[in-house]
């Protein structure tokens, strides 16, 4: 393909293409899609000789509200969340490769600059103790120690926590049964990227959670005489806006 003015070179200094593996070619490809948006018009190229450079072009019709994205990842306090997510995913990653990256466009003008490797790094905080709470659905309880194993599943992350014999039996009736609400104490600690690591977690209540749709329940409240829920126009903003001030 002819490079055109909705042309972009993602570079990569210190990978060269035959030493960049196919998997992760596509996890970076993968993160400048999230970059670019509009993921229907925005095609990969090829990856260009000398220092491992990505190549992607925009179709025509598209080119203002892309370049609208990129040069809003330069800008201060007003970056859209998920061009922030993009940015800081393919920094974590170039830094991993042990290097910096470049956006730049058919006129060789820098669009993006990744400091990868070169950014400054998190320092690691903890481990420490903290009474906190998080949901999950139950997929395992066993063991034979005093102190029992506990699997929870939260999306597609995995919580092995701890209980005693007594929780665990609690606990098993549940299994594979609705979404969980644990307390407990977790031991955390804060990672050189920035990301939470919970080392332990030992599980000291829980509860059932109600997973009735939403819609559902704003239906059960307006049948209920005299609850005062039919005044309010959009009563799921009343339901979100009494749970944030809870």
């Amino acid at each position: 393909m002819i490079d055109t003015p909705s042309t972009y070179y993602f570079a990569i200094d210190a990978l060269t293409p035959d030493r960049l593996p196919m998997a992760r070619l596509a996890e970076y490809m993968a993160d400048l899609a999230s970059l670019f948006g509009h993921k229907e018009h925005v095609h990969f190229d090829r990856v260009a000789p000398g220092s491992a450079v990505l190549v992607q072009h925009v179709d025509d019709d598209h080119r203002d509200r892309v370049r609208e994205r990129l040069d809003a990842a330069s800008v201060d306090g007003t970056v859209p969340t998920d061009v922030a997510d993009a940015v800081e995913s393919l920094n974590a990653r170039l830094a991993k490769d042990e290097a910096t990256g470049r956006l730049s466009d058919r006129s060789g003008a820098e669009v993006i600059c990744f400091p990868g490797r070169d950014r400054p790094s998190l320092r690691t905080f903890g481990p420490f103790n903290e009474i906190c709470s998080f949901d999950g659905m139950l997929i395992r309880v066993g063991g034979k120690d005093e102190t029992v194993p506990v699997h929870l599943q939260a999306g597609d992350k995995i919580h092995i926590c701890n209980a005693d014999r007594d929780m665990a039996r609690r606990l098993a009736p549940h299994l594979y049964q609705g979404t969980l609400r644990v307390w407990g104490e977790g031991r955390w600690e804060r990672e050189a990227d920035g990301s939470w690591k919970l080392h332990r977690f030992n599980i000291s209540e829980f509860k059932l959670l109600d997973d009735t749709p939403l819609g559902q329940v704003v239906e059960q409240l307006h049948a209920v005489k005299g609850s005062g829920w039919k005044k309010f126009d959009d009563p799921v903003a009343e339901i979100m806006r009494l749970r944030r001030d809870s």
